[in-house]
Parts: C-alpha cells; structure tokens; sequence
C-alpha cells in the first residue's frame, strides 16, 4: 500500500467552485498505468494529473475517468499551482516533460501562463448526424472543422453557443472523441465555446485549455488579434487570456486550491 498527496484545484477561475475541477497526484515515479486509470476513474474528475519530479523539473500525465489524454490544459495549470504554492513555494516557473513535448508554465500577476503547442483548423465534412448531436439545424453550422484531436464547429453567435443542449450519447458516437463549438464573443470575450467529449468519459468540460490551441489560432486569424479573451459558457464557466507568441500558443488564468489531502492505493 501506498500513501500519495493529492490535491484538487478549480483551474481557469479566480473563484472557488468556478473553472475546472482537476486533482493533481504527486509520485515518486509512474506506478502501472491500471493504477492511474483507476485512481482517475475514482476521482470522477474530468482529469487527474500525475506529477513525478525529475532533474530539477516534473514528468506529467492525464488521465480522464476513461483515458488517458495526450494534452490537458486545466490538469497542467492545477499542476503548477500545486508545484509553486504547496511543493516549492516561491518558485515562478516549471517545465513539465509530457506527451506533447515540453511545456513551461509561470507565474504571472493575476495566475499562471501555460505555453502549448498551437494546433491548425482544416474545414471537414460534417459527420453524419452531427446537427442532430448538437440538438441544432444543419444550416445553422456555419463551419465544420478538425484539428486532428476533434471537431470544431462554428455557430453564428454566442447566445447559440450558451443555449445548445446536446445528446451527450449521439455525441459519444461520432469519428471524433471531442467536439468544441464555438462562436464570436459577446460582452467582454473575443470568442464563446463549449466543449463535449464523452467518448473520454467527460459530457462536458468546464473549460478545456487544449481547445483553446485551436480556437485562439482560428479566432486570432479572423478578427486580426494575436491577444484574446475566451470565454467557455459550460455550467461552471471559466476564462482564458489567449496568446499568440511564435507560433504557440499562451494560455493564461487562475487556480484556487479546493482540497489537500492523501490517497491509500
């Protein structure tokens, strides 16, 4: 039996309860990957990161309830809001080693800034039955496209966007295990999405920050921004402060601390 840290922490929020709910454990080194699937699975979070140090820096993963995931924003920020506040306080930057090559994270004013790779939209065929999923017309998808992770469907406005209700099970069928919708901000925001993958277990995200290496890109292009602000209209809602920078893309927000504590497995 072991004892392992964990902490839960509402990532893309200043508020508690708001953002993205992502435990976060800490290891001496990856057990088997069964365990970490059943510890994720147990958490019943949207992602559950597994933090191992190494050279200075920290090895990480995700998993979902379901899978384990090549790229995770919201787990990744909780991931250094836990190693500067808790592991290493004082500390302002961490480079986490992952699937998706290196990602540095820092500390910023208001949070932290993640640093992802960018991921480019091409216009696709709708896929059978993808209105119907949505619970919308098809006349009202203004575009269909795919980053390779997902589809990414445009809507006209964001009211559209905050008032779809979708068949999660018609969703979860579709060739692509993650669906991002998206329309041109309102208010304050830039650009307006919500974000569906429960082929990996997850309905719907809170707030997805791996999305956003696509939305920010795609949205950036049409209105001539390399700097903008996200909004994802999910139950809890949560922001992003987006970045174009050498063709990555920067992340930005905030991470409150909701739980600390540890797990026997």
């Amino acid at each position: 039996m072991q004892v392992l840290p964990i902490y839960q922490v509402d990532a893309f929020t200043d508020r508690l309860f708001g953002g993205n709910p992502a435990a976060v454990v800490v290891l001496d080194a990856f057990p088997d990957t069964a365990l970490m699937h059943a510890i994720a699975a147990e958490n019943n979070l949207s992602e559950t990161a597994f933090l191992v140090p190494h050279d200075g820096q920290y090895r990480l993963r995700w998993f979902t309830p379901v899978v384990e995931m090549p790229l995770c924003g919201h787990a990744t920020l909780a991931s250094a809001a836990v190693v500067m506040e808790r592991l290493e306080p004082g500390r302002t930057e961490v480079v986490f080693d992952t699937a998706s090559g290196p990602l540095p994270v820092r500390r910023s004013a208001t949070g932290y800034v993640l640093n992802f790779p960018a991921r480019t939209l091409v216009p696709v065929a709708a896929p059978p039955g993808l209105a119907a999923a949505l619970g919308c017309h098809p006349h009202e998808l203004l575009d269909v496209l795919d980053d390779g992770f997902g589809y990414t469907v445009v809507l006209a406005d964001a009211r559209a966007v905050r008032e779809l209700a979708p068949d999660f099970n018609a969703i979860g069928r579709l060739p692509r295990p993650g669906l991002a919708v998206t329309a041109r901000g309102d208010g304050d925001y830039d650009c307006v999405s919500r974000y569906f993958a429960p082929a990996k277990g997850v309905p719907e995200d809170p707030v997805t920050g791996s999305a956003h290496c696509a939305l920010a890109p795609y949205w950036g292009e049409r209105l001539g921004k390399t700097t903008l602000r996200a909004f994802q209209a999910s139950r809890r809602g949560g922001e992003l402060a987006c970045r174009l920078v050498d063709g990555r893309v920067e992340l930005e927000g905030g991470c409150v601390l909701y739980l600390e504590g540890r797990i026997t497995v």
